[in-house]
């Protein structure tokens, strides 16, 4: 006889712990579509610690430098973030990273990182105000994240999440569409709402009565 599944947590939100950006919960995150795979790693600590949600488990490698983390998907991807603790994983703890997306490779170098941080995969694009802000997405289909050296000349390394994220969803499509046609469509719609009101009541559009019997008198003849 079988025993009723024991009650298990709810999984976490895939921006728990991530920093407070605008729009970050309209963009989906992709990790569970990919196919992962790494250089190396410990027993116990494999690849399924990166997105297993739990910042207290960690992937650790187990080889020559550079590490690498490989992923392949079929969608378009914006952004990844990253988790590491160097109060935890102290020499561990990655300090020069590279990431291959696309044709293009970006390096980042951290100083003692805690927590999560979400790193935009296209260089950034400055306006022209100097704000800077994300490139569009890139249609990759492979994603590698390459760990050049970690703190204090640790050989192994420690990354305890991973998550990759793809471009906004379509409720932010809508803010592109102008006020003018915006505007329009809602009084379309106040129209067609009214009439149909209007038509419950017996009013045809057409005469000012709404009885049978004055219609057929609207007419002088």
């Amino acid at each position: 006889m079988s025993s009723p599944a024991p009650n298990t947590p709810s999984p976490p939100s895939h921006t728990a712990g991530l920093p407070s950006l605008p729009s970050l919960l309209e963009r989906p995150e992709l990790s569970h579509l990919a196919q992962w795979s790494v250089s190396s790693h410990k027993y116990g600590f494999d690849v399924d610690n990166l997105r297993d949600g739990n910042d207290s488990t960690f992937w650790q490698s187990e080889g020559a430098q550079p590490h690498t983390i490989d992923l392949a998907f079929p969608r378009k991807v914006m952004a990844i973030a990253v988790h590491m603790s160097h109060p935890r994983d102290d020499s561990y703890t990655p300090s020069k990273i590279g990431i291959r997306c696309g044709t293009g490779v970006r390096y980042l170098e951290f100083s003692k990182p805690d927590g999560w941080h979400l790193i935009p995969l296209r260089p950034m694009e400055h306006t022209t105000s100097s704000a800077e802000k994300e490139g569009p997405p890139i249609p990759c289909h492979f994603l590698r994240i390459l760990i050049f050296a970690n703190h204090l000349n640790g050989k192994d390394t420690h990354v305890r999440g991973l998550k990759v994220f793809g471009p906004p969803g379509p409720k932010e499509n809508k803010q592109l569409i102008s006020s003018p046609l915006l505007k329009m469509s809602q009084q379309a719609a106040e129209e067609v709402g009214g009439g149909r009101k209007l038509l419950e009541l017996g009013h045809d559009g057409l005469s000012g009565f709404t009885s049978t019997e004055f219609k057929m008198h609207e007419w002088i003849r």
